[in-house]
């Protein structure tokens, strides 16, 4: 009875404390006042539990270590597995590009195969009642089966799938994929180097899954916070292109070395103006650390989308590129590379690395929320939560979702129109575009950004409240400058985006248009 009073009372006082922060910017949903601190709910827990035992004296640690280990997996299996939302948006995405539902799970598959296609007497298998489902199953397949004479197109095709009632959305057929994984044989290259084939997807993976462990999904939901983030999370990008070269290298197939050669170079290519963009959010927002960053962007009054609306393309960019999705996916072109530097991959390596390509697109998102979408913030959150009712009600939306569903957003905006609407492109043409028009635009991105941190930022201005600050105003006028900025850059994006003048300038690599057939190039003279 003690214990279920203190325990009480000790979850009280954390949804109070937690209440009464709702003036400030932070998220009200705090994670990690439930499980870490003196006041929190395990740390009474665990001292009223180890009351007048031995380890009553190191309650305090163990408290520390179990809210730890709780928060660091709660985090992770949240970020982990809303992944999945992404593969099933893709798939309803491009479905719906092509005028089609997309995956679906229809009742009738349960006894119906793809185009005729079924399992056999899979029901003389079972332990018991084999009989009696073989004979629902014919059953079902007589009247509500492939055939229909009503159709005769249908009839004839002989495949009636899309007519049913869906019971599962398609999402769980990413679940039947990675199953489908798990059961293929895993085979190496007789001649390749088995050492790092077996290594370089770990590698992959478990530097891409690092990127995890630094993701805030709100104020109080995170599972680390190091001073550097920011830094911490470009060292660890630096990471796959290693494993990629490796992986291609040692497969001892001409396929899969040209891809990881191209892929090293298109990484290494898009790495600097990467690198270069996320010091303009770092120079703009005076930190490198990621919470710190999405606390500037509402303390100050602007997204740093409106401030520099270039360096969030470029980090879309570059961030497609690092991803190596549709259009500068020539490091695994099927069309002419099998499947690039991941060929001679199977099972569950070929699915690692699949996962890890998702994880790093998954992971690109996230930051772009923090950097240039404000995080958790909700767009006007500073002005709608002073609204009496309206405010309070506003405030109360979880952090957490509002990251998600920003996120999901970037996703299918940007990485899923893109890759379903652009060409592929040359890999001449990846690195030239990287080396010579990317790279000159981040150093310009920088330069602007210590501009306007120098002479346009009003630091006065800032205020760590519900209700933000105005420090990018000019002449009295809140949000002038992003304004004005957005404007400008808008304008610009527009002048270049509808430029078709094929004789402006011939020599542009970049360009859609072929001014010579190809054969009759001359390198260096052209």
């Amino acid at each position: 009875m003690q214990i279920s009073l203190r325990l009480w009372v000790a979850l009280t006082h954390v949804l109070e404390k937690r209440t009464a922060e709702v003036i400030a910017m932070d998220d009200i949903y705090d994670l990690r006042s439930i499980f870490l601190g003196k006041d929190s709910l395990v740390t009474s827990i665990i001292t009223s539990v180890l009351e007048g035992t031995p380890l009553e004296e190191n309650a305090s640690d163990l408290s520390f270590l179990v809210g730890t280990f709780a928060v660091v997996n709660i985090v992770f299996l949240m970020l982990f597995f809303s992944q999945f939302a992404i593969l099933w948006i893709e798939r309803k995405a491009v479905a719906r590009m092509n005028d089609r539902r997309g995956a679906t799970t229809a009742l009738r598959s349960l006894w119906v195969g793809e185009n005729g296609v079924t399992a056999g007497e899979w029901w003389n298998m079972l332990p018991f009642g084999g009989s009696i489902v073989g004979a629902i199953n014919k059953f079902l397949n007589k009247r509500f089966g492939n055939r229909d004479e009503k159709f005769p197109t249908v009839d004839r095709v002989n495949n009636r799938s899309w007519m049913g009632y869906s019971i599962f959305p398609g999402f769980f057929q990413n679940v039947a994929d990675g199953m489908k994984f798990l059961l293929k044989e895993h085979m190496v290259p007789r001649r390749a180097d088995k050492l790092i084939f077996e290594v370089s997807p770990f590698l992959i993976v478990s530097s891409t899954l690092l990127i995890l462990g630094i993701i805030p999904l709100s104020s109080g939901i995170y599972a680390t916070n190091p001073d550097l983030s920011i830094l911490y999370a470009i060292a660890i990008f630096g990471i796959a292109p290693i494993g990629v070269f490796f992986a291609g290298w040692s497969s001892n197939n001409k396929y899969t070395l040209i891809g990881g050669i191209r892929s090293a170079a298109q990484l290494t290519a898009y790495e600097i103006p990467l690198l270069l963009t996320l010091l303009s959010v770092a120079i703009l927002s005076g930190t490198f650390n990621i919470i710190e960053s999405i606390h500037f962007q509402h303390a100050a009054g602007s997204w740093n989308l409106f401030l520099m609306p270039l360096g969030a393309v470029l980090f879309l960019v570059t961030m497609i590129a690092e991803v190596e999705r549709v259009p500068f996916d020539m490091p695994e072109a099927e069309a002419e590379l099998v499947e690039g530097w991941w060929t001679e991959y199977g099972g569950m390596r070929f699915g690692m690395l699949f996962m890890a390509e998702y994880i790093r697109t998954y992971a690109a998102c996230f930051l772009f929320t923090h950097f240039f979408l404000g995080g958790w913030h909700l767009p006007f959150q500073g002005t709608i939560s002073q609204i009496p009712m309206l405010g309070d009600a506003y405030v109360l939306i979880p952090g957490a979702l509002v990251v998600l569903l920003k996120s999901w957003l970037v996703f299918l905006v940007v990485f899923v129109w893109a890759r379903f609407s652009l060409a592929r492109i040359r890999t001449d043409q990846i690195l030239e575009f990287g080396w010579r028009m990317l790279l000159p635009l981040s150093v310009a991105q920088v330069i602007l950004s210590v501009l306007y941190r120098l002479y346009l930022f009003q630091p006065e201005n800032m205020s760590y409240t519900a209700e933000g600050g105005s420090a990018w105003s000019a002449w009295g006028v809140p949000m002038v400058i992003p304004l004005a900025t957005t404007l400008l850059w808008l304008a610009i994006f527009y002048i270049l985006l509808n430029d078709e003048d094929k004789e402006a300038a011939p020599d542009r690599m970049y360009h859609v248009y072929t001014l010579q057939p190809a054969g009759t190039h001359t390198p260096g003279k052209d």
